[in-house]
């Protein structure tokens, strides 16, 4: 082996180590790091990684068949992590229990496409308990928790999704999920329009007995705003990222705790001192500069919009175009919902080691496909971490494929999802009873009413206690004393 040579010339130390003495050490790191174990913990035993699980035949303990999961034998596991999530979600409990004799979704046939993981089984045992059957397919190939999917299936959700999905493996899911005899949706839950998309492009005539769409994502509420704008969206549907409850609390909160997690599972990196630049300063942008400034990291912000521009310069932050910097930079994180941010140019120039990542819904913001060429090679270093290597030796660190880093790559907040479950629960049971006529074939908010509910379903964790108003203050305001005290646009 070489010894290290330590040179007056800075210039030995960014020379690139040679190809060969590399390769093989890569090989065996990638062989041993293939992507068997869920973000959370890596239960799934590798020999079984072989074998694709549409082709496997598995049982749960009930006989049934109707799913299709890494391995129904981690349903134990998955037990446990749900129940760890559902100590967090209490908002969600006390639902189950105050709806529990109602059942306010009793014929309810909900398709879903979202992550699949701790967090989201406790809303989906949720809606069960509320009466609805429930069919479910990841929105993410990297995102699933093989062991939660297992007890998903275990107890009778019929759920097709695992860790690590082709493409093709990901649009099979979705399609086991909608095209099934004898049984037709009447309600979806999306996260990011892939399952809207196959209905509209596959099935079309299922929309005659959809009630409603409730959709989670900016990318996701973004295609329903273009269908709607072309006169084609045939069914009411809510907007619920757009809810106070998801966008100033999912999109903030969980992003300003999940974005480190993920960079320091992937790559160890240390913030302090480092190059950031943030493409994008919403309510996800905010969250990761307001982590990674804490941190010590100096962080550039790159925008479109002049009033996030503006709040991202009064937040201390530097706003600059993305070429200005991208020479020197440490770190690039995308979080714009938008495609192409990070392009071919850009990573050509990137320096040595820089780490590249997407904390959008979205796999386009960052021109991944760009990169599958032959003159770069790929080398697989850890589970969603890779090393493309330049013809000069210059490598740039891609996680998760340009995927979301936080779910692919790590965990999320439980308590935090507890407040976008909540309102995805409640979303789902308004559309699902809604008379005939109180909503359109439109895209609906959440009436802010249910906003301060969710939120307040949540206050006895911290054990808060809310003021009230008297007559008098109310007759003040204008305001009625239980709310809602936000006006609809805000």
């Amino acid at each position: 082996s070489q010894q290290i040579q330590f040179a007056d010339d800075m210039q030995e130390f960014t020379k690139f180590p040679t190809k060969t003495g590399r390769r093989s050490l890569s090989r065996s790191i990638s062989q041993s790091s293939t992507d068997s174990y869920s973000s959370a913990a890596s239960y799934t035993d590798s020999s079984d990684d072989e074998v694709s699980p549409r082709e496997k035949q598995q049982t749960n303990s009930k006989g049934s068949s109707n799913f299709c999961v890494k391995n129904i034998k981690q349903a134990e596991f998955g037990r446990r992590e749900i129940e760890i999530a559902e100590q967090d979600m209490s908002a969600l409990i006390s639902l189950r229990k105050r709806a529990q004799g109602e059942k306010p979704l009793a014929g309810a046939k909900i398709v879903g496409c979202t992550h699949i993981t701790a967090q989201t089984a406790v809303l989906i045992e949720t809606l069960c308990a509320l009466g609805a059957q429930c069919r479910w397919a990841a929105c993410n190939i990297y995102s699933t928790q093989n062991e939660v999917a297992a007890a998903l299936a275990e107890a009778g959700v019929a759920v097709f999704a695992w860790k690590g999905e082709s493409e093709d493996d990901f649009w099979w899911c979705i399609d086991r999920c909608v095209n099934v005899e004898g049984w037709q949706p009447n309600m979806i839950l999306d996260d990011g329009g892939d399952l809207t998309h196959w209905v509209y492009k596959k099935y079309p005539s299922v929309f005659k007995k959809i009630r409603g769409i409730v959709e989670e994502s900016v990318t996701g509420v973004h295609r329903l705003y273009q269908l709607s704008k072309a006169g084609k969206l045939c069914v009411p549907a809510m907007n619920v990222n757009d809810s106070v409850t998801k966008q100033k609390f999912d999109n903030l909160y969980c992003c300003r705790e999940s974005i480190l997690d993920g960079l320091k599972r992937t790559t160890d990196v240390m913030f302090g001192g480092k190059q950031v630049v943030v493409c994008g300063y919403g309510e996800v942008g905010k969250g990761c500069c307001a982590a990674l400034k804490a941190l010590g990291a100096i962080v550039y912000v790159t925008e479109i919009d002049p009033i996030c521009a503006l709040q991202a310069c009064m937040d201390g932050f530097r706003v600059v175009k993305l070429s200005e910097v991208i020479r020197q930079v440490d770190v690039v994180i995308t979080c714009t919902g938008n495609k192409n941010v990070v392009t071919r140019e850009h990573l050509d120039r990137m320096k040595n080691s820089c780490i590249v990542c997407n904390m959008g819904h979205s796999n386009t913001e960052i021109d991944v496909t760009s990169l599958r060429t032959p003159e770069l090679t790929w080398e697989r270093v850890r589970s969603q971490v890779d090393h493309v290597i330049w013809p000069d030796g210059k490598r740039v660190v891609l996680l998760a494929e340009g995927r979301l880093l936080n779910l692919s790559c790590s965990t999320v907040p439980t308590f935090v999802l507890s407040i976008t479950a909540t309102t995805q629960a409640l979303a789902l049971i308004e559309l699902y009873n809604a008379p005939e006529g109180r909503y359109k074939q439109d895209v609906y908010l959440l009436p802010k009413k249910m906003d301060e509910y969710v939120a307040s379903l949540h206050l006895p964790s911290f054990d808060a206690h809310l003021t009230e108003l008297t007559d008098d203050q109310a007759k003040y305001l204008g305001l009625n004393k239980n709310g809602p005290f936000k006006p609809n646009y805000y």
